[in-house]
């Protein structure tokens, strides 16, 4: 891969540029891939939450805890819960717990595949270290920068 800049020059580039960059690259890739199978990112944060609980897990748990996803809001992840109650991929019970259907655990497996596959595609050619330090980097300039960015 050929660099923007030679090391001299990028080690005087912006953060924030670069950050914001691989961010709207990323998550641009990301919902493109999954609008293709027919569903958005926060549908998949929806059924991979429920997907994960084993038992039914509780709607306002789901949305409290997806809140935070690059700034969806509670607004925003209870309609993408609605979604996923119309597309008959998550039951929810009278108590508003939610489980995954029949059709939705084959959906979550089938986009849970494609996310294999785009995190295989992000990672090529770079190694478990070299991503260990980029998220060790990045948390130190969140912390640096009196940011808050944990979503669990």
């Amino acid at each position: 891969m050929q660099y923007s800049h030679s090391d001299a020059e990028l080690v005087r580039q912006p953060i924030g540029y670069w950050s914001w960059a691989a961010h709207r690259a990323t998550v641009d890739r990301i919902r493109a891939a999954l609008a293709e199978i027919g569903t958005t990112q926060p549908q998949c944060w929806v059924l991979a939450r429920v997907a994960d609980a084993g038992t039914a897990k509780n709607r306002d748990d789901v949305s409290r805890l997806l809140g935070n996803y690059l700034d969806t809001g509670a607004d925003g992840v209870d309609a993408e819960i609605d979604a996923t109650v119309d597309r008959g991929w998550v039951a929810q019970d009278a108590e508003g717990g939610l489980r995954l259907t029949a059709a939705g655990t084959d959906f979550y497996v089938r986009a849970a595949a494609l996310q294999a596959d785009l995190w295989e595609e992000r990672h090529r050619g770079i190694s478990e270290e070299d991503y260990l330090t980029t998220l060790k980097v990045l948390q130190r300039f969140i912390h640096n920068t009196g940011g808050r960015a944990w979503h669990h």
